[in-house]
């Protein structure tokens, strides 16, 4: 999808919401208002950024960890190439699912190719939803680990530079 240029307000407008949106009751006028645009437009703006492909997606990233989710496991699976897609959308679509996505296997010391994360209080309450994506995988999985988190890193996407004062 080929991309348009962005303007002035554009660029102010990524900057403003990289770090998030302000926490307050109507977040889109905050913005406009700290950018001197009105809240409909800060709404359009990002809309078609969105439909270009500037932003793939406006969404909460939460804390799991403080939400009492301790739990976050990434489900690596050796499932069959030939089917991986299909099965990956499956994966994907299991409402237990946060991120599911296919990567390059590195044999011979990582045979996995699709990734699902997991969430629970516990391992305990975990465990049953790994089990629930393997009886989906069924024959067409080979192998499978989970790889349990240990610490939360901070999660950031590209970040735009403060604008130049030149």
């Amino acid at each position: 999808m080929e991309r348009s240029a962005h303007d002035a307000i554009d660029l102010a407008l990524i900057r403003a919401t990289q770090g998030g949106l302000p926490l307050v009751s109507s977040p889109y006028a905050a913005v406009g208002t700290q950018l001197g645009i009105d809240e409909a437009e800060v709404i359009a703006r990002l809309a078609v950024m969105q439909a270009n492909g500037t932003l793939r997606r406006i969404a909460a990233v939460p804390n799991h960890y403080a939400l009492g989710w301790r739990a976050n496991g990434m489900t690596v699976w050796d499932v069959d190439d030939a089917r991986i897609d299909t099965l990956g959308e499956q994966i994907g679509a299991l409402p237990f699912v946060s991120h599911c996505y296919r990567r390059p296997r590195c044999l011979p010391q990582w045979p996995y190719n699709l990734f699902a994360m997991v969430h629970g209080h516990t391992r305990d309450e975990a465990l049953p939803l790994v089990a629930r994506i393997a009886a989906v995988l069924g024959e067409a999985c080979r192998a499978h680990d989970v790889l349990w988190s240990t610490r939360i890193l901070k999660k950031t996407g590209l970040r735009l530079p403060p604008a130049s004062t030149e």
